[in-house]
């Protein structure tokens, strides 16, 4: 499944862990977003991951995409960071 997640961390440390952790499972595309490109089983992982590191006031939002959601990304102005990835 392909997901889009954001984050909104104001903590140092707790923002760095998060980005750790997404970084395990898909590319950054930009300041507080992540699209990933995973299975069931690592969504509930990656899901327990972050709910173990994140405190109260910490937002992270999940985004599932469908496949005609996906086909329809644009991306304008800058391109996204280039970091090594799982996304395809």
């Amino acid at each position: 499944m392909r997901l889009a997640i954001t984050y909104d961390i104001s903590e140092d440390k707790i923002r760095t862990r998060v980005f750790r952790i997404l970084e395990k499972y898909g590319a950054w595309k930009q300041y507080s977003v992540f699209e990933l490109e995973i299975s069931r089983v690592q969504r509930v992982q990656l899901e327990d991951e972050i709910g173990a590191v994140i405190g109260e006031g910490d937002k992270v939002r999940v985004y599932q995409l469908c496949e005609r959601c996906v086909k329809d990304i644009v991306d304008l102005g800058e391109p996204s960071p280039e970091r090594a990835s799982n996304v395809i």
